[in-house]
């Protein structure tokens, strides 16, 4: 199988703009791969290969199409795309086909991006887990890849694909990141189009990347936002280790990660100072859950009339919570956020980087759930730049890692510094 499979995105991205390799030959290399371990893992919701092959035909036989030339890309099933199949991870929509790619596919698409296929999403983005595996667990004792971004986070941590779009509403795009031990970057609310993409909470979506470096991550979503988001070497940092308001319920494995993370940037020079957050910051999972339970209640609205009879036990229950979230109740919990963003911004002024936790511990046993996003409801709702990086493993040989976290629209501190991290520890 051809080496491509592990090479950076931009040097793969620069050996096809000098045609030193064909975008089909890189195309049939990540096929192969996917043949060989989608039937373990089931990472993809629509996946074929001659459909591959005839996109990387067309731009071998075109000019160089943009920055992304011939990168092949995960497209998480969220997201709209003219020329596959779009499900949200729910029977309501089985064959549905848009017109028109989202926003952030046709950007891709236009810079020259391989569509390698839909990667599964959980139902519309919540709870209910499609089939997806954890591609790190064995197959005798299967663990969730974590949700939203099931599909996404396994077929990258499988080698199918280099790097995949996710959203994170919750914790969507980071605890899969996590539980397949790869990196997850949530960028800066609103950095990245919404269009095309289903909507569950507009205020709180967040389009993103999970890839196998936090380079891959910067280098998909800086080209499509204009960002010059390459990692840089830095100076001497200052770290906040912040175990959050939620830190009793990070597990020996986690707890572990965030000491070594810390102990390996203070040994790179980074001064680490604990902080912590202000009491008011514990009510901010509430407030998350308020404000997205009103707004999906809002978004699937029509569906709730013509086909409430095929929603999951779960996602019901989610809207049914959200119907009890009155305008009064959801003002309040978007004024508490804006309230807690005016603290962070604070924080910051005696921090570069917040240091956090990114799950509990290691993926949950089992595909009955997606695991609990109880470490990263709180930077969803306040819309901060967050990078997952491995840090090891823990239990069963399971992945486990932390977030890095920066400043709003400091996207750029919060890569380098999670590249740092994840060079020290390589």
């Amino acid at each position: 199988m051809h080496d491509c499979l592990g090479w950076p995105a931009r040097e793969l991205v620069a050996r096809l703009a000098r045609r030193e390799l064909r975008a089909q030959d890189v195309a049939q290399a990540f096929i192969e791969r996917v043949h060989e371990r989608e039937p373990q893992v089931l990472a993809w919701q629509h996946f074929d290969a001659a459909q591959v092959l005839a996109q990387a035909r067309a731009l071998d036989e075109a000019p160089q199409a943009g920055a992304l030339h011939g990168l092949p890309i995960g497209v998480k099933d969220l997201m709209d795309t003219c020329d596959m199949p779009t499900t949200y991870g729910s029977p309501i929509y089985a064959g549905h086909k848009p017109l028109v790619d989202a926003g952030c596919v046709a950007m891709a698409r236009s810079a020259g991006a391989l569509v390698m296929g839909k990667t599964v999403t959980t139902e519309f983005a919540t709870f209910q887990p499609g089939p997806t595996r954890n591609p790190r667990a064995p197959l005798d004792a299967p663990r969730t890849p974590g949700g939203s971004s099931s599909g996404s986070a396994a077929a990258v941590a499988a080698g199918m694909v280099p790097v995949a779009f996710g959203t994170q509403t919750a914790g969507s795009i980071v605890r899969p990141a996590a539980y397949c031990g790869v990196v997850g970057y949530k960028p800066t609310h609103g950095t990245l189009p919404l269009a095309g993409i289903k909507p569950l909470s507009p205020s709180l979506d967040t389009v993103g990347a999970i890839a196998r470096t936090v380079d891959d991550a910067a280098f998909l979503v800086g080209t499509l936002a204009g960002l010059p988001l390459a990692p840089q070497p830095i100076g001497r940092l200052r770290i906040g280790l912040c175990r959050t308001p939620h830190g009793d319920r990070a597990g020996d494995d986690t707890r572990r990660a965030l000491q070594q993370a810390a102990d390996v940037l203070a040994r790179g020079g980074a001064r680490v100072a604990e902080v912590i957050l202000p009491d008011t910051f514990a009510s901010l999972n509430a407030a998350q859950v308020d404000i997205m339970g009103h707004e999906a209640a809002a978004a699937f609205a029509p569906e709730l009339r013509t086909d409430s009879h095929l929603f999951s036990p779960a996602f019901a229950a989610v809207l049914a919570s959200g119907r009890q979230v009155d305008g009064l109740r959801f003002f309040a919990a978007q004024a508490q956020a804006r309230a807690a963003r005016h603290a962070l911004d604070a924080v910051f002024t005696q921090v570069d980087i917040l240091l956090a936790p990114s799950t509990e511990g290691i993926a949950p046993a089992g595909l009955e759930a997606t695991g609990d996003p109880v470490f990263n409801r709180m930077w969803s709702l306040l819309g901060n730049p967050c990078v997952h990086v491995p840090v090891g493993t823990g239990a069963h040989n399971m992945p486990v890692g932390v977030t890095l976290v920066a400043p709003a629209y400091h996207d750029a501190q919060a890569l380098s510094a999670a590249h740092a991290l994840e060079r020290a520890l390589a």
